[in-house]
């Protein structure tokens, strides 16, 4: 079973635990982590990007000179795409790229990344988060106490307000609950930083 050391908000260390090993130390499966992340990123766009093709600009209904005789090349439109105020072709339409990922594949995703950090040693067990008021200074002193990265998930066992508001403003610090993991946010961080109660909601989620 891999063994973690439990830190306290000032850096010191308070004991170890030992981590459920078909979650914290599976061998890491690139291709479904790949795959989640693709998946993620391309679930990210909107997809409504348009532009007006030769139909839809306004005007354009004239021949603007008769087809023989001028000593130029033939036209049929003023709204033909190499004309100025021309349709654009093979432009973009709205679309959509969403992008499923089986159930499966992501479980085995998300231990990959939990398993490859833990592994790397970039994952950080933390006794306790807690802050008596909205201060961003007192969330700086914890992430610089646990020596982390410049980028920093913090993943908490249920929702605190007073720790997002305090997280927010910090560059590379990002916060996320243990029942809303991605992939992409694990993988996307030099360090994860997990509350105790919150690997215990891992470890039933995906146990």
């Amino acid at each position: 079973m891999p063994t973690v050391s439990v830190f306290d908000m000032t850096g010191n260390k308070v004991s170890d635990l030992e981590l459920n090993e078909s979650i914290f130390g599976i061998e890491p499966s690139i291709p479904a982590m790949h795959l989640c992340v693709v998946a993620y990123l391309s679930n990210q766009r909107q997809g409504t990007q348009s532009t007006l093709t030769r139909s839809e600009v306004s005007g354009g209904g004239k021949k603007p000179w008769k087809q023989k005789g001028t000593g130029r090349a033939r036209q049929g439109s003023t709204r033909a795409p190499q004309w100025y105020h021309g349709g654009i072709a093979l432009g973009p339409k709205p679309r959509k790229y969403h992008k499923d990922v089986n159930k499966k594949v992501r479980r085995l995703a998300i231990k990959s990344a939990l398993s490859a950090k833990v592994a790397d040693e970039e994952l950080i067990v933390l006794d306790s988060l807690k802050l008596d008021a909205i201060k961003t200074k007192e969330m700086v002193k914890v992430v610089n106490a646990l020596e982390t990265g410049k980028k920093v998930l913090f993943v908490l066992p249920e929702k605190d307000d007073i720790i997002y508001r305090s997280a927010r403003n910090i560059a590379g610090v990002k916060t996320t609950l243990a029942s809303t993991l991605n992939v992409y946010d694990l993988l996307n961080c030099d360090t994860v930083v997990v509350v105790k109660d919150a690997v215990s909601k891992i470890e039933e989620v995906y146990a």
